[in-house]
């Protein structure tokens, strides 16, 4: 009841069905515009339906800069463990190392492998492609959202995200999963965490020392996410334009980024790119727990209008928009893919 009642006055844990309601309106408005419910797929011409449904990472992360993301490799379903050894030995990805779907769904299914046996149970289990991936060695994670217009050559940061992981910090008598307890927010993930941590939840941590039990930023995963809009910098801005300029016609998404301090961020050093999103993206600081649901209706019509702009000057400019048979099929795709990602 403690924990129903917490999800039902944080609108942030309400069903994304139910937060978009306002939204669909707008799209629909549009897509009545647009001609096409599918318009979204002209924002990022060369992302697989502009990164809203079906994409694939390793095909995003082949459009960006090698030095700018960790070393990835993909794993197609079904095959062996030999020769998944062998591609990871041949790339150098060390343990541990993070695997995730190559089409994803909101963090479900990302887990951090530390050695082969882990390895083996996540391929046998995994009916889905996947990427293996560096762990990326920096400690801080934010969010940026990116925008910008065909033609022009300079973009805009139009929000940013901070994230604090699943941290808990040890008192010396209480269990982990005692911890867990005491933090609501932490609480909504322990059938999850006993999954996958099992009887390690029982230990006892010494004083002061801190357990990182979800070492991605995702909302779905337990991450709080704090509104850092304010953090945007011409310095910031001009950096991020100079990435995203080098990413083939990237025109709207988010990149979530490991930054090691904001200076060094800021100055394009020691940072890496987690994952961009693209049409798909959600501008993640409105799930900062300060800001209400009004706010949040406005930044997702605000950005969703970005998107439709875009499209809409990228359609005139040549790219065609997703047939509605083709967009149909796609979009039943996304969820036979959604299904065996949470199912996982």
């Amino acid at each position: 009841m403690k924990l129903f009642i917490h999800k039902l006055t944080h609108w942030e844990y309400w069903p994304f069905l139910i937060v978009y309601i306002p939204i669909y309106f707008l799209w629909g408005l549009y897509s009545i515009k647009a001609k096409s419910i599918f318009f979204f797929n002209a924002c990022n011409p060369l992302i697989k339906n502009g990164g809203f449904i079906m994409e694939s990472k390793k095909a995003i992360y082949n459009l960006i800069p090698q030095q700018y993301y960790p070393k990835t490799e993909l794993i197609v379903e079904g095959t062996s463990l030999d020769k998944i050894l062998k591609i990871i030995e041949d790339s150098e990805i060390k343990y541990p190392f993070i695997a995730k779907p190559d089409i994803g769904l909101r963090g479900s299914a990302v887990k951090k492998i530390h050695d082969s046996l882990e390895l083996q149970a996540y391929n046998s289990k995994a009916n889905f492609d996947y990427v293996v991936q560096d762990l990326i060695p920096f400690e801080n994670e934010v969010g940026i959202f990116y925008v910008r217009y065909p033609n022009e050559k300079t973009g805009k940061i139009t929000g940013i995200v901070s994230k604090e992981f699943l941290i808990i910090t040890g008192d010396g008598i209480s269990t982990t999963e005692e911890l867990i307890k005491k933090n609501p927010r932490y609480e909504l993930q322990l059938r999850t965490l006993q999954l996958e941590y099992g009887e390690k939840l029982l230990d006892v941590l010494p004083m002061g020392e801190k357990l990182n039990l979800v070492p991605y930023g995702n909302h779905a995963r337990g991450a709080k996410f704090i509104d850092g809009s304010h953090w945007i910098s011409p310095k910031l801005t001009e950096t991020i334009n100079e990435i995203c300029l080098q990413i083939p016609e990237f025109y709207f998404g988010r990149l979530d980024v490991m930054y090691n301090t904001w200076e060094e961020l800021e100055n394009g050093e020691n940072f890496s790119i987690v994952e961009l999103n693209g049409a798909a993206s959600e501008p993640t600081h409105i799930y900062d727990p300060t800001h209400s649901l009004f706010f949040a209706w406005k930044e997702l019509a605000r950005h969703i209008t970005y998107m439709y702009e875009i499209s809409v000057m990228n359609h005139k400019n040549g790219t065609p928009y997703l047939e509605h048979k083709e967009g149909m099929k796609e979009y039943r795709l996304h969820l036979e893919q959604s299904n065996k990602i949470v199912n996982f």
